[in-house]
């Protein structure tokens, strides 16, 4: 029985690679997998610009701090 099962996968997988429908599952995986790693690029980007503006504005309330300071 296990044999015949096995014979069924195979000759299912031979029908669908030849009329294409199993690339189109791998290529689905590897889209999916391609734009999960897009978007966790792109959140890790996302991070990085956050803490440069961040930084930006620490930097300019020091200056400002230390401008009205020396003017007074």
């Amino acid at each position: 029985m296990r044999h015949a099962h096995a014979l069924f996968l195979a000759a299912a997988l031979m029908l669908l690679t030849g009329c294409g429908l199993a690339d189109v599952g791998a290529a689905g995986a590897t889209s999916a997998a391609s734009r999960a790693e897009e978007v966790k690029q792109a959140k890790q980007t996302e991070a990085r610009v956050q803490q440069q503006v961040d930084a930006a504005y620490s930097q300019d309330a020091q200056q400002r701090a230390a401008a009205e300071a020396a003017s007074q």
